[in-house]
């Protein structure tokens, strides 16, 4: 029986490397409402859900090796998201929703540990975690909403924080390295801008909440 051929046998050795990621997102919103909801605004709201969408990331790897099994991990992506919040209204005969969509482009900028698993062959598999910092380039937090009405939109603050966690696998190929990761990430601040709208008012905090599936090529 033929031994498999080890692929790029010198990667680990090499204490920085490069490349690029592709992700799909699904971002998501942790709603924390008012207290005794229903009993406001005359009894005519009645829930409030998340809906998540999907977008993807574009982004620029760059790895530090820092011990045998252990890497510092960059990077900054731009990521196209979708949110909709949903509003259930008592209506005179039946309920009825009014949905608030909330679209970002977001600037990403996490920064992970990895710990990597003896290679197998051509197979590593490893798990990472860290904190991230994003900047939403699509934030309407300036924009002045006195005269919208129902047209009012849910306003979000620009930058956020979250602590994030993940797996992944990864693939020595003849040429580069390919990774299959999952990573989530939590939001930590509060990202609705207050007004006078019943969208908002309604609304106690607003956290993020990301899902990512990306594949990464690295040299």
């Amino acid at each position: 029986m033929q031994a498999q051929t080890m692929n790029l046998p010198a990667y680990d050795h090499t204490r920085i490397h490069f490349g690029f990621i592709i992700g799909i997102n699904s971002t998501n919103f942790v709603i924390q409402n008012i207290p005794d909801l229903g009993h406001h605004f005359d009894g005519t709201l009645k829930a409030i859900n998340s809906q998540p969408q999907s977008g993807f990331n574009l982004g620029i790897v760059s790895e530090l090796k820092i011990g045998t099994y252990l890497k510092l991990r960059f990077v900054p992506d731009l990521a196209f998201a979708e949110r909709d919040l949903a509003y259930s209204f008592a209506g005179p005969v039946d309920t009825f929703t009014s949905v608030k969509k909330v679209i970002s482009t977001f600037l990403d900028f996490p920064v992970d540990i990895k710990l990597i698993s003896k290679r197998l062959n051509n197979f590593q598999a490893y798990i990472l975690t860290g904190v991230k910092y994003t900047t939403d380039l699509a934030s309407q937090s300036n924009v002045n909403q006195q005269l919208a009405g129902i047209n009012a939109t849910v306003r979000l603050i620009r930058n956020d924080y979250s602590y994030e966690a993940g797996v992944g696998v990864q693939f020595f190929l003849p040429y580069f390295k390919f990774g299959i990761e999952m990573k989530i990430s939590q939001g930590v601040r509060n990202l609705l801008v207050p007004d006078e709208s019943i969208y908002t008012q309604s609304i106690q905090t607003l956290r993020s909440k990301v899902f990512l599936l990306s594949f990464t090529f690295e040299g």
